[in-house]
């Protein structure tokens, strides 16, 4: 499966969360209409790479909702791994889990062999970056089978303008 090309309607995928209040409904789709969405996906919680990633993200939000954009975070890790994790590093993104697989699949970011060699495990996603328009339609798409690559933060930034 390849990425959703750009200006073609993005995939709108409803994910579970941890909060506060116990699990909730989260939709790739909840900010159409009202301003853009960044969906990043992150290969696995707890893992160096995707904290640095997320408490650098936490940590600029503000750069986000200035321009009016919803940030979800998705990655195959359970809501409750999710929430103890976001606890510890202080991650203030939204957190959705993707346990079942399903946004990856159809964000075409799924990895079927993740560190080979090294871990060998199936089915996490490749670290990705998309931007949804007010619109509903993809902005942005980038991914990289690298878990070690980091998203372009810059170009992000841009396609939200």
């Amino acid at each position: 499966m390849s990425l959703p090309a750009l200006g073609s309607k993005a995939p709108s995928i409803t994910l579970k969360a941890k909060t506060a209040e116990g699990l909730a409904d989260i939709s790739t789709s909840r900010n159409v209409g009202k301003g853009p969405t960044v969906v990043l996906f992150v290969p696995l919680a707890f893992t160096g790479v995707c904290t640095q990633e997320l408490c650098s993200v936490s940590q600029g939000i503000e750069s986000y909702k200035n321009l009016g954009a919803d940030v979800i975070a998705i990655s195959v890790d359970s809501p409750f791994a999710q929430e103890a994790w976001a606890a510890k590093e202080k991650i203030t993104v939204t957190l959705a889990s993707d346990f079942n697989r399903e946004a990856a699949k159809a964000f075409g970011v799924l990895n079927a062999s993740f560190l080979p060699g090294l871990l060998g495990y199936a089915g996490v996603a490749n670290r990705s970056a998309f931007v949804i328009g007010k619109d509903g339609l993809v902005k942005f798409a980038w991914t990289s089978e690298d878990p070690k690559v980091l998203p372009p933060f810059e170009q992000i930034q841009a396609a939200l303008r």
